[in-house]
This record gives structure tokens, sequence and C-alpha cells, in this order.
């Protein structure tokens, strides 16, 4: 399987400047204010009885304001997937070389369970307001598309669809890998909402994510060039085994070696 180069992310550190950083705060700020009073009429009112000017008079803000941060006021309760999207791309364009690119898409969503996990009531309330209301539901299933599309692009940049050939599975793999990601982020998502947001999610998200890895995560071959030292290795002693590890191998990576060779001997 041909391996095309990598596009690497532009150099932006000329354009990202202190004001451009505080505009994108203050930006995300006005529309968390807006996403809280939606959320507050919603709940008092009721989603269909709620108009777009009754959101923006509670956020103390002009109708035109809402709009220039919302097309709509089911967008109103999603104020952070937009900058929680541009996290989890940056997470993937700065994975480094050695690293397989199923963990970089595991570390990419995570992005989205620290949105989740940093404001756990709103999100508790906010997952119930989704539950009742089908409109803001499928909003949702938007938003979650976005980043299911994201990771499939990512791992089908990978492999070389040019040379795809009968018997290749590679890019058929990349996708349903991708789908498995946010399978399983979501389902461990929905699970700790159901639970009021307790317990330790990404414990639990780094459960599922080893479950995605074995299942297939050994039939993808990316983000290795031939020749390449590989980040961990085992090689036997007698009744001995015995590790070796470049200093910057992701642990898992090097932990999951070990259980393979171990597995070898049984």
């Amino acid at each position: 399987m041909s391996q095309p180069a990598r596009p690497q992310p532009s150099d932006t550190s000329d354009t990202v400047t202190p004001g451009t950083r505080r505009a994108a705060a203050q930006r995300l700020k006005m529309r968390r204010e807006l996403s809280a009073a939606a959320m507050e009429l919603f709940a008092t009112k009721g989603y269909e009885a709620t108009t777009v000017d009754e959101i923006a008079a509670a956020a103390g803000v002009a109708r035109r304001t809402f709009f220039r941060h919302f097309r709509s006021k089911e967008e109103a309760i999603f104020p952070d997937h937009d900058d929680t999207l541009v996290r989890a791309e940056a997470v993937l364009d700065a994975a480094p070389p050695h690293e397989h690119p199923l963990d970089t898409v595991c570390r990419g969503i995570k992005e989205v369970m620290r949105m989740y996990a940093a404001s756990p009531a709103v999100s508790v309330a906010r997952y119930r307001l989704t539950r009742e209301v089908p409109t803001l539901r499928e909003a949702e299933i938007a938003s979650v598309a976005r980043y299911e599309r994201l990771f499939t692009r990512y791992l089908l940049g990978h492999f070389d669809e040019g040379a795809h050939r009968e018997g290749d599975d590679d890019p058929l793999l990349a996708e349903v890998a991708a789908s498995a990601v946010v399978t399983a982020h979501n389902h461990v998502l929905r699970r700790w909402l159901r639970a009021d947001a307790q317990g330790d999610v990404e414990a639990q998200l780094d459960h599922a994510f080893e479950i995605v890895r074995e299942t297939f995560g050994a039939g993808i071959g990316a983000g290795r060039t031939s020749g390449e030292q590989p980040p961990a290795s085992v090689s036997r002693e007698g009744e001995v085994l015995v590790a070796v590890a470049r200093t910057d191998a992701p642990l898992d990576e090097i932990m999951r070696t070990i259980r393979e060779a171990i597995a070898e001997r049984k």
C-alpha cells in the first residue's frame, strides 16, 4: 500500500495575533451567553413557544446579534461545537509521524468529551432537552456527523485510494473505524449523561477506545513508513520477553505490543 505524504498544517504564527485570539474568545463568550438564555427559556416556556427575539432579549443583545452567531434557535444550545471541531482538527494536524492514525483519532475526539465534561450540569440539561425535542435531536445528530466526516477524511488520508485494488480493504476499514470511534464516544457520553454526569468518563472512554483499537487497529497499517523503527518491539530470550520502546512511543502502543507478545506464547 503506497502512503502519500501527509499534508502539513500551514504556519499561522504571523496571522494568529493576540487580537485574533481575543475576538475568538469574545465570540465564544457571546455564543455561550445566548445558549444559556435559550436553555433557560426552553426549560421555562418550552422550545416551540420560545422565539429568537426572546432569546436575544434575555441575553441583552439585538436580534441581528443572535443571527451573527447562530442560524436558528435549535443551534443555540450547541455553542461550543465549532470551537471543539477546530481543536479536534488541530490534534490531527499535530499528530507525531509514528503515531497510529487510529490512536490520533481517539485523541482528537477526546476534545469533544472534554467539552461536555467542562460543564456537567449544562451538558445533562442539554441532553434531557434534546431527548424531548426532536428538532434539537436532529441538530445534535448533524453536529456529530461533522466529527465523523473529519475523522473519516483523516483516516482515508493515510491510504492511496488511487492505488485501490481488489482485496485491498484499507479504505473501507478506515471509514468503518472512524464510525466506530465516534460510536464508542457517543455510547460512553450518553451513558455518562444518563447517570447525571457521575463517574470517571475519561476512563470509560479509554476502555471503549481499547475495544475499538483491538477490533480495527491491527488492520490499519498506516502511519508508518517502510523501514521505520516501530514505536515498540518485543524479543524473546529464553523464558524472558524483552520490550524495547522509543522514548516518544505512546504508552498504549507499548502495552498493546507486550500483550500481543504474551498472547503469542500461550
